[in-house]
């Protein structure tokens, strides 16, 4: 399957000294929380991303030919007890999360993957912890089953002005004759 990318990005991989680096974005309630494989801070489309070195791993991605919906796990480790009360009332689930791919010398990077939160785990040694998300692919929206009701009630819930339905109750009981004379 081709790819197609940022030339100058597809063109620094095929460079001889090519630098890496994933870039984690994690929107949030209180602000988001934007990390990235290196050190130091880095500035991705206008917005600084904090350098977690080796803290930060990525576990999951697969190349898929079809449709169906993958997940990936983010882990940060080297947590600071004090931050692991933050991350356990912090509302994360259904909350948008998107991975970036870079190399160190381009300003440019491709998003590669973007979901949703879904499940925290939390490994507390003492002294630090890891922080491990779940994060399920934009395509989970499709699995999962409408709430949507074919009602008066439910439709006025969304357009509240919009009296589509209004009609279906007279229409429970009536003899319709369709695509043949009355007899």
């Amino acid at each position: 399957m081709s790819r197609t990318g940022i030339t100058s990005l597809l063109t620094a991989l095929e460079g001889t000294d090519v630098q890496p680096f994933y870039a984690v974005e994690f929107e949030l309630d209180t602000a988001p929380i934007r990390l990235w494989t290196g050190y130091g801070d880095k500035v991705i489309d206008s917005d600084t991303y904090t350098g977690s070195g080796d803290l930060l791993t990525i576990d999951g991605f697969e190349e898929i030919a079809d449709l169906s919906a993958k997940s990936i796990t983010i882990s940060v480790s080297g947590i600071p007890p004090n931050l692991i009360e933050d991350a356990l009332t912090e509302p994360y689930q259904r909350r948008p999360c998107r991975v970036h791919f870079g190399t160190r010398d381009q300003s440019t990077t491709v998003e590669i993957f973007s979901g949703f939160m879904n499940t925290m785990t939390i490994e507390d040694s003492g002294e630090t912890s890891t922080i491990s998300v779940l994060v399920d692919s934009k395509l989970v929206r499709l699995e999962r089953a409408s709430n949507r009701r074919y009602t008066e009630e439910s439709h006025r819930a969304r357009y509240p002005n919009d009296n589509f339905f209004s009609y279906v109750q007279d229409l429970q009981q009536r003899d319709i004759v369709w695509g043949r004379e009355k007899a």
